[in-house]
C-alpha cells in the first residue's frame, strides 16, 4: 500500500503516461531522452520497471550471458588480471552496473574466485536504478556469493559509498540509456522526440536544439542526417571515472566510431525490439518496447578521457574474447560436456558468440594508478 499523502496534497501520478504528461512542453512535444527515460524506467510499467524481466528466450531480448556461460568465464578471466594489477593487498570490488537479470553476474561469481588469488578479500556489487529488480538480482546470487566467499552488496549508482578499488563491467548497458536525437536541417539542428495526436504517439520535430555538452557535434553532414548522443550514458563513464581510484572498467556494448555510424546509419540508429522482433513503430506503446540507439564510442571515449581514466584498448568484442581467453573457457567447456549433443550445443554457442555479435565492441578504460600496468595489450 502506498504512503499516504501530507494533509493537502496529493501523490503524483505514477507510470509511463503520467511519466510523459509531465515531460511534455506547453505544445506537447517531448525531446526523445525524456521519452526513453519514461518508456523504459518509469515505474511501475516502464520496460526495464517492470516485474517480468524482458532477458531470455522467453522474453524480449537475449545478451551474449544468455549464449552461453562461455562469455563470463571469459570476462572473469580478464576481471582477475585486473584485479591482480591492484596495487596492494586491499579488499577489491567487482561492480556490474545494469546487471539485468543476473545472468552475467552469476557466471562472474561463478569463476571469479579463482581468477583472484585468495585471499585477497573481494565484493561484487550490482548497480541498479530499478531498487527492485536489484533486490531480486541480489537474491539470485547470494546463495552463489556465499560459495564463492565473496561479500555481496545491492547498490543504486556506483558511487553510492564512495571511492573503491576494482573493476567495472557494463554489459549492454549503455545502448539503452536516455538519448538526444538531433536532426540537421542544412543550416541547424533540430530536437527529435514525440507528441500525442489522437491516442497514439508518434515522431514529432522541434525546431532548435540546446547545446550538446561535450565535443562538437560534427560539421559537413547532409541535410536530413541524425545524430544521436547521451549524456546519461557520458555521465555514468564520469561517475566510473571519479570513484575507481585503482582498477578498470569494461563497457560491452554495440555501436561504433561517429564516423561509422554516420556512414552506415545517417538516419539514426533507433531500434524498438519485443519478443525478440524488430517493433516497426518505436513510439507506439511506450513502456512495451525496449528502445535502444548504438553507442557513438567516440564520445564514450571522450568522456573517459575527460574523467582522468586512460584507454587500454577499443576492438571488436570478438577479438577482446580472444585476447581474454576464450578458446581456453570454450576447450574446457567441452571437455564438461556430458555427451555429443551437449558439445555440439558448445560449439554452437561459441560461434555464435564469436561471429553473431559483430557490431559489439569492447572499450577498457583504466585508472591512472592501474593503466601503466595494464597497458599492455593481451
Amino acid at each position: 500500500m502506498p504512503p499516504a499523502a501530507p494533509a493537502g496534497r496529493s501523490l503524483p501520478a505514477r507510470g509511463v503516461a503520467a511519466a510523459l504528461a509531465r515531460a511534455a512542453d506547453a505544445d506537447g512535444f517531448v525531446p526523445f531522452d525524456r521519452f526513453q527515460e519514461a518508456a523504459l524506467y518509469a515505474e511501475p510499467d516502464g520496460f526495464y520497471a517492470r516485474a517480468r524481466s524482458p532477458l531470455g528466450a522467453g522474453g524480449d531480448f537475449y545478451t551474449a550471458a544468455h549464449v552461453h556461460p562461455i562469455f563470463g568465464s571469459t570476462l572473469a578471466r580478464r576481471l582477475g588480471e585486473v584485479l591482480a594489477a591492484v596495487d596492494g593487498e586491499r579488499p577489491v570490488r567487482v561492480v556490474e552496473v545494469g546487471p539485468g537479470d543476473g545472468t552475467l553476474a552469476a557466471q562472474l561469481l561463478a569463476a571469479l574466485r579463482a581468477a583472484v588469488p585468495a585471499p585477497r578479500p573481494v565484493e561484487f556489487a550490482v548497480v541498479d536504478r530499478a531498487s527492485a529488480r536489484c533486490a531480486a538480482v541480489r537474491e539470485r546470487l547470494a546463495p552463489l556469493a556465499a560459495r564463492a566467499g565473496v561479500g555481496l552488496r545491492a547498490l543504486s549508482s556506483v558511487g553510492a559509498d564512495g571511492p573503491f578499488a576494482g573493476a567495472v563491467v557494463a554489459n549492454e548497458l549503455l545502448d539503452a540509456q536516455p538519448t538526444r536525437r538531433l536532426r540537421w536541417d542544412g543550416s541547424a539542428w533540430s530536437e527529435l522526440g514525440a507528441r500525442r495526436v489522437g491516442d497514439r504517439w508518434q515522431e514529432a520535430v522541434r525546431a532548435g536544439a540546446p547545446p550538446v555538452p561535450g565535443p562538437p557535434l560534427p560539421s559537413g553532414v547532409e541535410p536530413g542526417t541524425v545524430v544521436e548522443v547521451s549524456p546519461t550514458a557520458e555521465a555514468i563513464v564520469r561517475e566510473i571515472g571519479d570513484h575507481l581510484t585503482d582498477g578498470a572498467a569494461i563497457f560491452l556494448d554495440y555501436g561504433g566510431e561517429e564516423r561509422e555510424l554516420l556512414a552506415g546509419h545517417p538516419h539514426g540508429t533507433l531500434a524498438g525490439v519485443r519478443a525478440h522482433t524488430d517493433v516497426p513503430d518505436p513510439y507506439a506503446d511506450p513502456g512495451t518496447v525496449d528502445l535502444s540507439t548504438f553507442v557513438n564510442f567516440d564520445r564514450i571515449r571522450a568522456a573517459a578521457r575527460g574523467a582522468g581514466l586512460i584507454e587500454l584498448t577499443y576492438r571488436r568484442q570478438a577479438e577482446a574474447l580472444g585476447a581474454w581467453g576464450f578458446e581456453a573457457e570454450r576447450e574446457a567447456a567441452l571437455r564438461a560436456a556430458t555427451g555429443p549433443e551437449a558439445e555440439v550445443r558448445v560449439r554452437l554457442a561459441a560461434k555464435s558468440l564469436l561471429f553473431g555479435f559483430d557490431r559489439f565492441r569492447a572499450l577498457e578504460v583504466a585508472a591512472p594508478a592501474t593503466a601503466a600496468r595494464l597497458a599492455r595489450p593481451t
